[in-house]
Order: C-alpha cells, then sequence, then structure tokens
C-alpha cells in the first residue's frame, strides 16, 4: 500500500511538471498537439502565450518557445543590376520580427531562425533587384534612394506576410560599382585628370612665355631710354664742362696753357721711370725751358 501511494505521488508531481511551462519576457509560445498547432475553440486562431506561467496537457501537448523581439538580418553585399545594365554591389540590412507565429512555425520547418532568414533574404531581394532594375545610376545614387528603399519594403512586407513575418525596414547602407568597373572608372577619371593637368600646364607655360617677353621687351625698352638719357647727359656735362673751359680760357689763356702742360707732366712722369723721346724744341717742354732760363 506505502509504495502504491509513493508511486501515485511521483506520478502526481511528474505531471504537474509536465503541464507547467513558463515564457520568458521577450518570447512568446505556442502549443503543437499531434503535429497540429492548438488553436482556440471560439475563434480558430492559433492560441500564443504570453510571458509568464502556462499550463498544458503533459505528454499530449508540446511547447514551442518563439523569439518575439526585433531582429537585423545583415547580410552579404549582394549584386544588381540598372536598368542601364550596370551592376552595382549593394549592402542592405532588414528590421523584422514574427507577427504570426504559428504561421511562422510551420512555414520555417519548426521555427528555424536561419531558415527563416534564408527565406526572408530571397524575398526581401527579389524586392530589391525589381527596384534597382527599373533605375538607373543617377536615379539611384542622386535622389532616388530613399524611394527605392520605402517600394523594396512594401515589396518585402506584401511577400513576408506568407511567412508570418513582418518586416519593419529595410535600408541601403552602401552601394559599390564591382571591383573591375571601380578600376576602369578610376583610370578613365585619372586620364581626364591628367589631361586637363596636361592643358592648364601647357596654358601656364604659354602664359609664362607671353609675361616673360613682355617684361624682357619692357626691361630692353628701359635700358635704351636710360641709355639715351645717361647719353644726353653726358653730353650736356661735356659741353657744360667745355664751355667751363673756354670761358677759363678766354679768361687768360697762357695761365690755362700753364695749367693743361702741368697736368700733362704729372700724368706722363707719375710712374717715375718713363722714358719720352721729343725733339728738343718740342712745345711740350716749353714752360720747362722758361723755368731753366729763369
Amino acid at each position: 500500500m506505502k509504495n502504491f501511494v509513493a508511486v501515485l505521488v511521483i506520478v502526481a508531481v511528474v505531471l504537474g511538471f509536465s503541464s507547467i511551462f513558463v515564457v520568458k519576457e521577450g518570447q512568446r509560445a505556442i502549443v503543437v498537439q499531434f503535429g497540429k498547432v492548438l488553436r482556440d475553440a471560439d475563434t480558430g486562431e492559433p492560441v500564443v502565450y504570453t510571458p509568464g506561467l502556462h499550463f498544458k496537457l503533459p505528454f499530449i501537448e508540446d511547447v514551442k518557445r518563439l523569439d518575439a523581439r526585433f531582429k537585423t538580418l545583415d547580410g552579404n553585399p549582394d549584386r544588381f543590376v540598372t536598368s542601364e545594365k550596370k551592376d552595382l554591389i549593394v549592402d542592405t540590412y532588414v528590421k523584422w520580427r514574427i507577427s504570426d507565429f504559428a504561421t511562422y512555425y510551420l512555414s520555417t520547418n519548426g521555427g528555424n531562425q536561419a531558415q527563416a532568414e534564408a527565406l526572408l533574404t530571397r524575398r526581401v531581394s527579389s524586392g530589391l533587384r525589381a527596384e534597382f532594375g527599373s533605375r538607373t545610376i543617377k536615379e539611384i545614387v542622386s535622389g532616388e534612394r530613399d524611394n527605392l528603399m520605402r517600394e523594396a519594403l512594401i515589396r518585402g512586407a506584401d511577400s513576408a506576410q506568407e511567412l508570418g513575418i513582418e518586416v519593419i525596414d529595410v535600408r541601403v547602407m552602401q552601394i559599390n560599382l564591382p571591383t573591375e568597373v571601380s578600376q576602369s572608372i578610376f583610370q578613365r577619371m585619372r586620364a581626364e585628370r591628367q589631361a586637363v593637368a596636361m592643358e592648364h600646364r601647357s596654358e601656364g607655360r604659354e602664359q609664362a612665355e607671353f609675361l616673360r617677353a613682355d617684361v624682357d621687351a619692357r626691361v630692353t625698352v628701359m635700358l635704351a631710354d636710360a641709355e639715351r638719357e645717361s647719353r644726353e647727359l653726358r653730353g650736356q656735362g661735356d659741353a657744360e664742362a667745355a664751355g667751363i673751359y673756354a670761358n677759363a680760357y678766354g679768361k687768360d689763356a697762357e695761365f690755362f696753357s700753364f695749367i693743361r702742360s702741368l697736368q700733362a707732366y704729372e700724368k706722363s712722369f707719375e710712374a717715375g721711370n718713363d722714358v719720352l723721346v721729343l725733339e728738343p724744341d718740342s712745345d711740350f717742354f716749353k714752360y720747362l725751358k722758361q723755368s731753366t732760363a729763369n
């Protein structure tokens, strides 16, 4: 009898623990019975359990807990084609959450998040491809990005509903050209810049030659004017000197001749060892002869 009571107690405890389940904060739970999601008898809607303590039928009902928080799908950059048949490498991310837990559970192989994100990626990428394919590169990068993301969000939200997923936001983080195209564009831009630089250098050299020739011409004219003025001044000075000499000579010709002779003697004998060969009756020694005679 005691053993029977003990067995009953153990069975009751096991049944009690098997019929209680806890849903944590940030989670929602659904109950699966014989492979089907438990639904409300009146409305037919799936029963979704919120955080807290709940009860279920032991061994018959199985609890499936699902993450109800916002999640970010940030995949690898993908290649998209524009309306011009140009390739772009686009990096995007998607904000999403579960909106229909029963549908999500059934469409993702028992709530497998990796499978859900793979399915969601295909649907969002399909919407993005349609939007990129209807626009040119210029439209995408110059002002159509907001419209593109809005239309992609609408397309992604519509297609994700059949997965039980609500798409909150679709964002294009970065748009790049493929490496081979980027290199080609870079080479073309560099060639264009080099051509412009060569043109500027050529114009600069031409301008420099023009300025140099202009300055050289001005210098030549200034030097010629200075030389002409100096000759005029020198001529005026020589004329004035000649006039002064002539005036002095006219006042006392003998004294003037004497002074000039002394200056000639000084220049002739300033070295001290000069030899002059002159005739004895030369006028050069006229004043010396007079001095000796006196």
